[in-house]
């Protein structure tokens, strides 16, 4: 991996404060000087931005913002939507216990009306849900989510042929984490220039054998043949290209009209899995994932010529 790479997986693993955040742009512009940051939107996005979109005929992207560490990993199985909801609502559970053992201790010291109890209680708890999710306990460990799609991004801005690096622009959104604001904030702005455009969205590919790579329709009907003839298995390294309307991954591309999203992940007899983000154990850094996608996505581009 670049220097550049390498110092990012060291010691700017943490990027979810606006000061984290300014400190890991301030960095970036060391290496990449004409980057242009554009602000604005809900929660005021900083998005990081290097190319020209309006010119480019890709996009390729990478959400830069971390998250707050949780109790339990996000757990996230593509292939199958129901285990991932249902695993959603029972983290929605966990986080609950603080609050709740609060609330039934204020009810009993209390003994206030059960009624207006729990309107109060409905209400704040939304507020704390919010609170937790926006200002929580920054991770300090995210080589996969999405430190990972970050170095993607570097390693094909600094080693990019000369013949395709008008062809392509990179896009590093803010708040993925915080209800996928940085990427409405860029879709809404450049709503014109992106309508006839593949978004190409890189999140969480350093961890596991196993590459998910899913096409919206249409994207498929686009460019599939050209995916498919770039993105083969290897001895190590395992491809599965799905359909965006039977695989749930939510991530930034959903707010794209056309678009690829990219992502590592393990296997076992129920499928597709990912484990470990949103905890300290989001440590797992495979090198090699970085140089086999970013060498297959810069084969994809000469494609397109």
């Amino acid at each position: 991996m670049t220097d550049l790479s390498e110092k990012i997986l060291k010691d700017y693993q943490v990027r979810r404060t606006k000061k984290q955040k300014i400190r890991f742009i301030n960095f970036l512009k060391e290496y990449i000087p004409d980057l242009k940051v554009e602000e604005g939107g809900f929660l005021h996005n900083h998005n990081i931005i290097v190319g020209d979109v309006d010119k480019a005929d890709v996009i390729i992207t990478a959400h830069y913002d971390t998250c707050a560490i949780l109790p339990m990993p996000n757990f996230v199985m593509p292939k199958n939507i129901i285990i991932s909801i249902l695993y959603s609502f029972l983290l929605i559970i966990v986080l609950s216990i603080p609050f709740a053992t609060l609330a039934t201790l204020a009810y009993l010291v209390l003994k206030i009306d059960i009624y207006l109890f729990t309107n109060i209680c409905s209400l704040l708890y939304c507020l704390y849900i919010v609170l937790f999710l926006l200002i929580g306990v920054p991770n300090k460990h995210t080589a996969n989510d999405n430190t990972s799609g970050v170095i993607s991004l570097c390693e094909m801005i600094m080693q990019m042929p000369s013949e395709l690096q008008g062809k392509v622009a990179f896009v590093f959104f803010d708040n993925e984490e915080n209800c996928l604001f940085g990427s409405m904030f860029f879709a809404k702005k450049h709503k014109n220039a992106i309508k006839d455009k593949l978004v190409i969205n890189i999140d969480c590919v350093s961890d596991g054998d196993h590459f998910l790579i899913i096409e919206n329709k249409k994207a498929q009907n686009k460019y599939h043949n050209k995916v498919m003839s770039v993105f083969k298995n290897t001895n190590n390294k395992f491809i599965h290209i799905e359909k965006s309307s039977t695989t749930y991954y939510p991530s930034d591309q959903i707010n794209f009209p056309i678009y690829i999203v990219c992502s590592a992940m393990h296997k076992n007899a129920l499928g597709l899995y990912m484990n470990r983000i949103h905890t300290k154990r989001d440590i797992i850094f495979d090198k090699d994932n970085i140089t086999f996608l970013t060498g297959r996505l810069i084969d994809f581009l000469k494609q397109l010529d």
